[in-house]
């Protein structure tokens, strides 16, 4: 009896330092899936999801898009140490990037370094050194135009404003851009003529337009951004709807039937 005893004992002890052990593989195996899945948001791809219209029609609010961290070179974390990519920005390309936020005011972060921070898209249009310079209702980089033409259509926004539609080639980029006939937009008069122009890009920053030309605020109106504030280029669509709300309403499984999805644009490459 004493052994049968003994035996049953033996038994519960090891079932219980199985159980004990497979607990414990678990949560080891559950702890360095989110140290992966941390240390590939900070060093490969990261999401980010648009908030607003700024670059219609490019990219629509709720559109959800992958940003590549890795090809400029990602920044250690709480710091501006970055590491060695394989490029720097191109002219044309759409990145994120960080800014500081005082109310409805915008920044460049390193400006500002003591203000909270928020993270903005828009498309690089003038690099390092590059002189960028509006006459006429048209951008010059360089001296060189930057030739927008017009197709003859109008692209309409979720306020019901009818918009112009042109098409631009920008290094190895072709894209559509919005203007706004009633509206001269950031940092022009009424008849199209600038306000402080030309501006000369200070080397390490990068000068940022939005596509949605006279709707956007981006680099006319609070200036550049330094390369180490950019976290890289978006390159691909994973989800889109039309939704701009907050994680509770996510959450929420009637937002999931109720909210319109756009299945068409999955998979679209960021032109």
């Amino acid at each position: 009896m004493k052994a049968k005893q003994a035996t049953k004992g033996a038994e519960t002890a090891n079932s219980e330092r199985r159980l004990e052990g497979g607990l414990w593989e678990q949560v080891v195996t559950f702890g360095l899936a989110v140290l992966i899945a941390l240390c590939v948001r900070q060093f490969v791809i990261e999401p980010f999801r648009i908030p607003s219209g700024s670059m219609f029609p490019t990219l629509l609010i709720g559109d959800h898009l992958f940003v590549n961290k890795f090809i400029y070179g990602p920044k250690l974390p709480f710091s501006d140490i970055r590491l060695p990519g394989f490029r720097k920005p191109e002219r044309g390309e759409v990145v994120v990037f960080t800014v500081a936020k005082r109310g409805r005011d915008t920044f460049p972060a390193d400006r500002e370094p003591h203000l909270p921070r928020e993270e903005f898209v828009k498309r690089v249009i003038g690099l390092p050194g590059d002189e960028i310079d509006f006459r006429n209702g048209k951008y010059y980089v360089n001296g060189e135009v930057i030739e927008a033409e017009p197709l003859g259509e109008v692209f309409e926004d979720p306020k019901g404003m009818l918009l112009e539609l042109s098409e631009i080639s920008l290094g190895s980029h072709t894209f559509f851009t919005l203007d706004d006939p009633y509206n001269p937009g950031p940092m022009r008069t009424t008849d199209g003529e600038a306000i402080s122009w030309p501006i000369r890009v200070e080397e390490g920053r990068y000068f940022m337009l939005g596509d949605n030309r006279d709707h956007s605020k981006d680099s006319r109106v609070w200036g550049t951004v330094r390369l180490a504030e950019i976290k890289g280029p978006a390159f691909i669509i994973y989800w889109s709807w039309n939704f701009n709300g907050g994680w509770l309403e996510v959450l929420n499984p009637v937002t999931w039937f109720r909210v319109d999805k756009r299945w068409d644009r999955l998979g679209d490459r960021v032109p």
